[in-house]
């Protein structure tokens, strides 16, 4: 009998999710790559465009998991399975701090705007928060600040608001909003019906995105907690979400070997970056400043680079040896980081 309810119910989620797509589709009057050749626009220069190496960071000893940089555009923090969070200059490729962590199992790392604090979580449950001026010796420990405990599930993502708040992702299908000081959650955000395995911050810091294992992506409302919005169109686990710099669109990667470019105002999906010989999950997703290129690095140990409007792949980042597991544009937008598996963190240089 059950059964039999459960049946009903899933055709009758089938049925409203077709005529979903198919109310879509019915006011979608064109694309983007059909738009943007009607304007005439023209292919990049790969020559001229193709980001180089020009710093290799080496020091970690297990996978490296996560990575997020500073606001100055100099520095960076990086998670591994070393049990260690390192914060790094990518001018010089020095080690300005080594944190040793509690668990070695962490996921995510990251950095506040300010450059004061920043946090880690992994299969510990918890968003660890540290003080990065903290120290008043040179050879003095960098101080944990605050542990945020309530997730039930490993924490997959987090993000600085501010020094004041961090948003975080879980394993338990929500997300949640903190205050630091006071080791509180504010606000839980629950909708998806999966893990939740990536979050992005709107540039009007009001907004948020969340991408889970249920194939969906969510645009929440820091204010109140609600869920505006839900977007469809992946067919596996969507792993990476990044706001357009406008904050009109985002991104999406999945393990279905796709990426994806959702217009929030049109509340659909406007183009699909993908190849038929390319069948490597995406682990991460990240645009250029200008949102021409839409950087993904993928389970095939490479990392390739879109251009956005005309949907065609430009670049092949080959450098790893092992999976590409995370990346970041610097905010000034001149330089790309890749994380592997391979324990390596390599700095590209964006541009000619």
């Amino acid at each position: 009998m059950a059964d039999a309810y459960d049946s009903g119910l899933r055709t009758e989620q089938d049925q409203l999710k077709a005529a979903l797509r198919a109310a879509r589709n019915r006011v979608k009057d064109t694309s983007l790559d059909a738009e943007a050749a009607r304007a005439g626009i023209s292919q990049l220069n790969t020559n001229t465009s193709k980001p180089r190496v020009r710093r290799s960071l080496r020091g970690h000893f297990g996978k490296v998991y996560a990575l997020q940089w500073s606001g100055d555009s100099e520095h960076l923090v990086s998670a591994s399975q070393d049990g260690k969070l390192l914060i790094w200059s990518a001018y010089t490729t020095n080690k300005v701090h080594a944190i040793p962590l509690h668990s070695s199992w962490v996921m995510t790392c990251a950095y506040a705007p300010s450059g004061n604090l920043v946090a880690c979580g992994g299969l510990d449950n918890i968003c660890s928060v540290f003080n990065l001026n903290s120290r008043r010796e040179a050879d003095e420990p960098v101080k944990l600040a605050r542990e945020l405990t309530g997730h039930s599930g490993y924490l997959s993502c987090c993000r600085f608001l501010n020094d004041q708040q961090i948003v975080t992702s879980s394993g338990d299908m929500t997300c949640a909003l903190w205050d630091i000081e006071t080791g509180k959650s504010l606000i839980e955000f629950a909708g998806h019906n999966g893990d939740v395995m990536s979050i992005s911050l709107g540039p009007n810091q009001q907004t948020f995105l969340s991408g889970a294992c249920d194939t969906t992506a969510k645009l929440w409302d820091i204010r109140d907690g609600k869920c505006r919005q839900t977007l469809t169109g992946h067919e596996a686990d969507i792993n990476s979400v990044c706001f357009f710099p406008n904050g009109y669109a985002f991104g999406t990667g999945s393990d279905d070997a796709s990426c994806r470019l959702f217009d929030i105002r049109a509340d659909q999906e406007i183009a699909v970056y993908s190849v038929p010989n390319l069948a490597a999950g995406v682990t991460s997703v990240a645009f250029s400043t200008s949102g021409r290129l839409l950087f993904a690095g993928y389970n095939d140990c490479n990392c390739y680079a879109w251009d956005t409007l005309l949907g065609q792949r430009v670049h092949s980042l080959a450098q790893h040896d092992n999976r590409v597991s995370c990346l970041g544009v610097s905010p000034d937008g001149t330089a790309l980081a890749t994380g592997s598996w391979d324990t390596m963190l390599k700095i590209w240089t964006l541009g000619p």
